[in-house]
């Protein structure tokens, strides 16, 4: 392994039932040296609660959404939201958005899903503009705001952090012009570094640093401790693989098809069609390998090393076991 110390991101499911848990690595991470905190939100527990929580319990690992959308909250609302939170964290916090999916927005939050990148340039810009708690007019293609009222929320951090979940050249073009991070999903190993540098250079076309955007692994890396998990786990992955391609809307299926999966993608959605699920998961098996990385301590360390190497910033890695303190062992050898 090498010496140089890993930045590593963890997902932590929030769901109050299991608040202990929840509690009891986030503090484990916290001591260890995990970089960040990450926490989800679908259709179940709002982020927001949780995040809350991370910043009372922890006192300094970074605390991030992954991802909030910006269709079912106002811009002032998430500026309010995670300004609170960065008030309660002492400036840990990391805005994690995205325009989510179709599916999602419309048949869960019951809202449009109309002109995705404008919702997204504006939460950004009227983000930041909140958060600077100066009085401010605002007239963009979706939003009007009029002498807006300064928030009471007082943020540590003076410019709030934000980095964007895109996909297609448009919406990552603009990350690169306007975001401190990309959260890329569904890119193989094997396009990550062509990925990187692309942003990289749309970032200095932008009058940027090529380093001003923080770029997050697309995939993440799980350390198995039972090779008997791994063929389960490897099944457990192709099967969501199929989901998005097949399912979670034309979004997904296009990024498949960018990155040279046309065919795949198109004999999974007929055998969806066909023979259901099963017969998907089975065609998604075939590729699955090239978008992340299961397999022991040793594997994962290499893994993370190559990705570094290809200019990501900061590992999605997860531990497969209940145990607490097993979880926390095996990513403290990581983070050295």
């Amino acid at each position: 392994m090498t010496s140089a110390k890993r930045r590593i991101s963890v997902n932590l499911p929030w769901n109050p039932d299991f608040v202990d848990t929840f509690l009891s690595r986030a503090r484990l991470a916290d001591e260890i040296g995990i970089d960040t905190i990450s926490v989800l939100e679908g259709y179940g527990h709002d982020a927001f609660t949780g995040m809350a929580l991370l910043a009372h319990e922890t006192s300094n690992v970074t605390i991030s959404s992954s991802i909030v959308n910006v269709f079912s909250r106002t811009p002032a609302t998430l500026a309010q939201s995670f300004g609170t939170v960065d008030q309660l964290s002492g400036g840990r916090v990391v805005i994690g958005l995205g325009a989510s999916a179709p599916g999602a927005i419309e048949r869960f939050h019951g809202v449009k899903f109309e002109r995705p990148f404008a919702r997204i340039r504006e939460a950004v810009e009227l983000i930041r503009l909140y958060w600077s708690r100066e009085r401010f007019s605002y007239d963009g293609p979706t939003i009007h705001v009029e002498r807006a009222l300064v928030s009471g929320m007082i943020p540590a951090q003076p410019t709030a952090q934000i980095h964007l979940a895109t996909l297609n050249p448009t919406s990552v073009r603009m990350t690169a012009e306007i975001a401190d991070g990309w959260m890329p999903t569904w890119i193989p190993n094997d396009h990550v570094a062509e990925s990187v540098k692309q942003v990289k250079q749309w970032s200095i076309d932008a009058g940027r640093s090529a380093d001003a955007v923080e770029a997050r692994s697309p995939g993440s890396a799980t350390v198995v401790l039972d090779e008997e998990r791994i063929s389960a786990l490897d099944r457990g992955f192709a099967q969501g693989l199929a989901f998005f391609a097949v399912r979670n809307g034309p979004g997904y299926f296009h990024q498949f098809e960018r990155q040279g999966f046309a065919e795949e993608v198109a004999a999974m959605r007929e055998a969806w069609q066909t023979d259901g699920v099963g017969a998907a998961t089975e065609i998604a098996m075939e590729i699955a390998p090239r978008f992340s990385k299961r397999g022991s301590l040793d594997d994962c360390a290499a893994y993370l090393d190559e990705q570094t190497e290809l200019g990501v910033d900061l590992h999605q890695v997860s531990v497969d076991t209940d145990d607490d303190q097993v979880w926390a062992d095996a990513l403290s050898r990581l983070v050295k």
